[in-house]
């Protein structure tokens, strides 16, 4: 049977238990006077020898080699036999059960009995006592040796679901640990990579008329709208810590402010209702996300955004038709290179980060050219 790390305690209780026993069969054995002379030594060497071999064994039993635990099993048996000869009655009936019991404990279950069965068997032949102290005695013992073996077995047990649950739990801790670093990392795309990636363009915007010698106020333009693009970050930036210490600004009005900053008409259909903290940050993102998608890639393109509230979810779709040469006029080529610039400044992680968000939660998003244009459906339970 496998080894169990004892406490402090039990291992003081066990130690005192076997010197007790120890004390009871020397007492049992010398008592009384049956040696005397060299019939002492003798019994004293015997009654030595006796516990040492049973201290091997236990060590034996413990370290599982079942070889050698069968020998000194039948060594123990056969001395026994030798002490009841000599008139060691005690210590004879000592071992015959103390090794019964410690079979029944240690040793797997079909040898044991067979082991159990020749120490009792032979307790049984030798003891003088009535049949019914004996069946008394072979009953409590087996009963015993079955009981404690059931104690350690169960044990064991124990301890092992409590290492599995510990198991258990350092791999739920990953887990949330990873899954909050996907979380962080969503948050730091859907903020920084569109701000930053703006700025930039309008910067290398203004850079380039600055070479060509450009009319001051065009170059004054786009470092206004780079300022307005770094302050429209630094505003997502502190949502988003907002929102990762669970600081939520409602749903409606987030997507109130962002539709009048980008000028599309927004809708409302169904009943408001307050949304958890995971869905109305999904939703949050994905409106941001496609809308800045559309400013990016359809640069001119109407856009609008509807939320709807049903029963037992929530949807978010942002559509925007295809942008027509006219919405283009007077911004000039600068404008159109500005947009294809922008357009290749984002990660491309984007839509795969709105899925993931969908899906962690249970829900879906369908996103898609229709009709010319694009469209983008979020729906996740609420």
């Amino acid at each position: 049977m496998e080894r169990e790390a004892e406490s402090r305690p039990r291992r003081v209780l066990t130690v005192f238990g076997r010197f007790v026993m120890v004390v009871i069969v020397a007492w049992g054995t010398l008592a009384g006077g049956k040696y005397a002379g060299w019939g002492v030594a003798a019994a004293v060497a015997g009654l030595a020898s006796a516990v040492a071999l049973c201290a091997l064994y236990l060590h034996v039993t413990r370290e599982q080699r079942p070889v050698a635990s069968y020998l000194l099993s039948a060594a123990l048996v056969g001395g026994a036999w030798l002490a009841n000869w000599g008139l060691a009655y005690t210590l004879a009936d000592f071992l015959w059960i103390g090794l019964a019991v410690t079979v029944l404990v240690r040793v797997p279950p079909a040898p044991a009995l067979l082991v159990a069965a020749a120490a009792l068997g032979s307790y049984a032949a030798a003891s003088p006592a009535s049949w019914l102290s004996v069946s008394a005695t072979v009953g409590g013992s087996l009963l015993v040796g079955f009981l404690l073996r059931l104690d350690i077995e169960a044990r064991g047990t124990a301890r092992r679901l409590l290492v599995q649950e510990r198991a258990v739990r350092a791999a739920e801790a990953e887990s949330a640990a990873l899954a909050e670093r996907a979380r962080i990392a969503r948050e730091i795309h859907d903020v920084l990579a569109h701000s930053l990636s703006a700025q930039l363009v309008h910067l290398e915007a203004a850079r380039l008329m600055l070479d060509a010698g450009t009319d001051r106020e065009q170059i004054r333009e786009r470092v206004v709208a780079a300022r307005r693009m770094a302050q429209d970050g630094l505003a997502e930036t502190r949502q988003a810590l907002s929102a990762l210490r669970g600081e939520f600004t409602p749903v409606g009005e987030f997507l109130v402010e962002l539709t009048e900053r980008e000028r599309a008409p927004f809708t409302v259909t169904g009943t408001p209702r307050p949304l958890g903290a995971e869905a109305g940050l999904a939703v949050r993102r994905t409106a941001q996300e496609a809308v800045t998608n559309v400013r990016k890639h359809a640069p001119g393109a109407r856009c609008s955004v509807e939320l709807r509230y049903l029963d037992d979810a929530v949807e978010l779709e942002v559509r925007n038709a295809r942008a027509s040469r006219g919405q283009f006029a007077g911004e000039a080529s600068c404008g159109e290179s500005s947009s294809r610039e922008l357009a290749d400044s984002g990660s491309g992680y984007g839509l795969l980060g709105m899925r993931e968000r969908a899906e962690l939660l249970g829900g879906t998003l369908l996103a898609g050219p229709e009709d010319g244009g694009w469209r983008v459906l979020l729906r996740v339970p609420a």
